[in-house]
């Protein structure tokens, strides 16, 4: 895996989310977001809850950027545009049979991780990335 430094192949950023609890005060947290053009389809989310190791999800980078403008995905992960205190947010709903979960995060650093994971792999591009010869290696392994 390539460094995490190195432009050009990988994108990194932390955001910081609020944890949002029904009838309590919104608890705010830092993710981790993570790209890679060896995985061009998913960016990789770390949430860092304070305690423990972080809970990690990986996302459809294209839900991501669908959910900004327009409620988007469905099953274990929903995301949708929405606003807090006059600010532009994305939610986040995270499903798992431990329960629910459901973030708010500003929209701004989160299209500009997102702007920069698309100069590593435009749109469409995908399937130019992806080392379809290892991938079907590496699970042959297992």
């Amino acid at each position: 895996m390539a460094n995490m430094n190195s432009s050009g192949i990988t994108a990194t950023t932390e955001v910081g989310l609020r944890l949002v609890v029904p009838d309590r005060t919104a608890v705010p947290l830092v993710a981790r977001l993570d790209y890679a053009a060896s995985d061009p389809y998913a960016i990789s989310v770390a949430f860092h809850t304070g305690e423990d190791d972080p809970v990690e999800w990986i996302f459809a980078r294209e839900l991501l950027t669908v959910g900004i403008v327009r409620p988007a995905g469905e099953g274990d992960v929903r995301v949708w545009p929405g606003s807090s205190e006059g600010e532009r947010v994305i939610n986040i709903t995270l499903s798992s049979p431990f329960g629910q979960a459901h973030f708010d995060a500003p929209v701004s650093p989160l299209a500009e991780f997102l702007h920069r994971t698309y100069e590593i792999v435009p749109a469409g591009q995908e399937d130019e990335y992806v080392d379809l010869d290892a991938e079907i290696e590496q699970h042959l392994q297992h």
